[in-house]
């Protein structure tokens, strides 16, 4: 698998380097004039560790952890921890704690932990995917979203699937308090439909795609524009003390972009092996559920998405401040700095 896939990839340490030649930049905030290069010649940064997470439903993420994008960009000055996230709400919980410097999530998750005051803010995105969606077991009565009234659903509070099926109630009049919630992780969910411990799903990608080919579960609702795109997150303490290795992200994440789309079947076979899931299911959340092609850059697109759902999680009770705090957040949440960086002249 990693002869497959380790290949050339435009590399970021030599474009990092000129940029910051280029531009002057100093290594972050805290750097003195000293600490921008070493008499040896070699990169001097910000700082020696790099905190950053790999999901399952973040394929790029997948990318550079496997051909060592990072590593190779930073060199032995920084030692890059990964870890990996569950959900978004995982994702969310680590960069909240201070525990991961960058995370994945959904543009969701990301407004409501930024409207709950998260210090995060998108400096990247990874993808425009249609990654949630309603799901029961085969051969279920349950054939649309009205018929989930009184029904037991699980969902992860804090995602993408969790304020899917928050819209996808409220297109049929219904809401959170006519159906039974159980809040369980995305994989426990699953296994919960598989069980019949619930009646319905609101699932993730690639878990819900292993579902419909292994399970034959079935996909009662989807509609895309319920999904939001995905998000790379960073601290803002991190943005702001550590910009010089922010950038070095960013740039890893548009090199994995542009090979995933010169190599959709070998991106599939990484999320298999990742995933542990089937390669036909793996093929699936590449080529018909994730859109790659997207613009890097967050900006007006994302926001616009956010302003939809943003009503919901009012309604919902999710947001401790209400309207207010949820305007703060998608009035502050963009940080496209590093992305028109690194996405100039591609």
């Amino acid at each position: 698998m990693s002869a497959i896939i380790r290949r050339t990839v435009p590399t970021i340490a030599i474009a990092g380097a000129m940029m910051l030649m280029a531009t002057g930049c100093v290594a972050g905030e805290n750097a003195t004039a000293s600490d921008s290069g070493a008499a040896d010649g070699a990169q001097e940064w910000s700082t020696d560790t790099l905190s950053i997470d790999f999901a399952t439903y973040n394929p790029l993420s997948l990318i550079i952890k496997e051909q060592g994008l990072l590593e190779e960009a930073l060199g032995e000055g920084v030692t890059v921890e990964w870890v990996q996230s569950a959900g978004s709400n995982k994702a969310n919980e680590f960069l909240r704690a201070g525990s991961i410097d960058v995370g994945s999530t959904a543009g969701s998750a990301a407004l409501l932990a930024r409207a709950n005051g998260s210090p995060i803010q998108v400096i990247d995105i990874y993808s425009q995917p249609e990654w949630a969606a309603i799901v029961v077991p085969e051969g279920s009565d349950i054939t649309s979203v009205a018929d989930l009234a009184g029904k037991s659903v699980a969902a992860t509070a804090g995602t993408d699937p969790y304020f899917f099926l928050l819209q996808a109630l409220e297109t049929e009049g219904l809401s959170v308090d006519d159906i039974q919630v159980q809040n369980l992780q995305h994989a426990d969910g699953r296994a919960a439909l598989d069980a019949g411990s619930v009646d319905a799903w609101s699932g993730l990608d690639p878990i819900m795609a292993a579902a419909e080919v292994e399970s034959g579960a079935q996909l009662i609702y989807r509609n895309v524009d319920f999904n939001s795109y995905g998000f790379l997150n960073a601290t803002e303490e991190f943005i702001t003390e550590h910009a010089d290795v922010a950038q070095v992200v960013v740039d890893a994440y548009e090199d994995a972009r542009a090979w995933a789309l010169e190599n959709p079947e070998e991106t599939a076979a990484l999320l298999a092996e990742v995933a542990g899931i089937d390669i036909e299911v793996a093929n699936t959340v590449i080529q018909e559920r994730s859109n790659l092609d997207v613009s890097g850059v967050p900006g007006e697109a994302q926001l616009d998405v956010l302003r939809v759902i943003a009503p919901v999680l009012v309604a919902s009770d999710a947001v401790q401040g209400g309207q207010a705090e949820i305007d703060r957040a998608l009035d502050t949440i963009v940080n496209a700095t590093f992305a028109e960086k690194a996405t100039e002249g591609r």
